[in-house]
Order: C-alpha cells, then structure tokens, then sequence
C-alpha cells in the first residue's frame, strides 16, 4: 500500500514513543490508522486513507482531520517532503497493544493482572520478537520497552 518513496522517508521522522504513560490513548479510529502506518512504515494521508477505507467508510478530510489531531496528541510524526505530509507511528505497536489490553482486562473484565500473551498468538499484527516484547509488557507494564 505504501509507496517506497514513502518507506525510504521514514528515516528522517522522529522515532516511536514506547512508553505509552507518555501518550493518551487512540480512539478506535486512530488506532486503525495506526495499525495501517504499523504495517507499512510512513505513509502520505492518501496513502492511509486508502489503507483504511474499507473499515472506517468515511471521507478523505475525515481521515486528515484525524492525522491533525493524531500529531497533536503526539501520537503519529508528520513531516513533509517534496510538497507531500508523509506520516508515521509514533506510538509503538507493542506498548500500545499492552496499554490497551491492561486497560480492557482491568476495565472490562475485571481482572487483577495481565492478560496471558498466548491471547495473542494468532495475531496478524504482530510478530514472533513482538509476541515476547508483549509478554514481558504485560508482566511488567512499567518498563520502558526498547524499540
């Protein structure tokens, strides 16, 4: 989906955040947004819209209006570059899936402790190196997790 000019940019953008007591917590919107900058590296607004068109069904002015606000919270870096705003994740994949499940296990089901990591096994999103990262998030949320 990402074009390779637009891969080869993500060099000159500000590094993941993987500490995520540093950044609120994405809407279901931007988390989609987010999950499609996970896969591909840094992507145009077009780029990401189109990523993400079939799930959220709405307007390519809804999706830069969102990408605003995502680089307001600090949640994607923007920078442009040859008259385009290319975008990436600021907010680190594992960190935010480990946010996120702590949130939902204490919240949701009301349980005192970490989901197992094995919840996670058949997730596309994430890899085998992810999987243990996640793992020893969700044993210890409070540690800085290394990119």
């Amino acid at each position: 989906m990402a074009c390779d000019s637009c891969r080869t940019l993500a060099t000159s953008l500000p590094d993941a955040v993987t500490d995520m007591s540093r950044l609120p917590t994405p809407s279901n919107a931007e988390l989609e947004l987010l999950k499609c900058l996970w896969r591909s590296g840094a992507c145009s607004a077009r780029e990401l819209h189109n990523g993400v068109s079939a799930t959220l069904a709405w307007s390519y002015s809804s999706t830069r209006k969102t990408l605003e606000r995502m680089v307001d919270k600090g949640l994607v870096a923007e920078v442009a570059e040859h008259g385009l705003n290319v975008y990436r994740a600021r907010a680190s994949k594992v960190a935010t899936l480990a946010a996120l499940s702590a949130d939902f296990t204490r919240r949701v089901l009301e349980i005192d402790g970490a989901l197992p990591v094995q919840a996670f096994a058949d997730s596309r999103l994430l890899s085998d190196a992810e999987l243990t990262q996640l793992e020893a998030l969700l044993r210890d949320p409070d540690q800085d997790l290394q990119p």
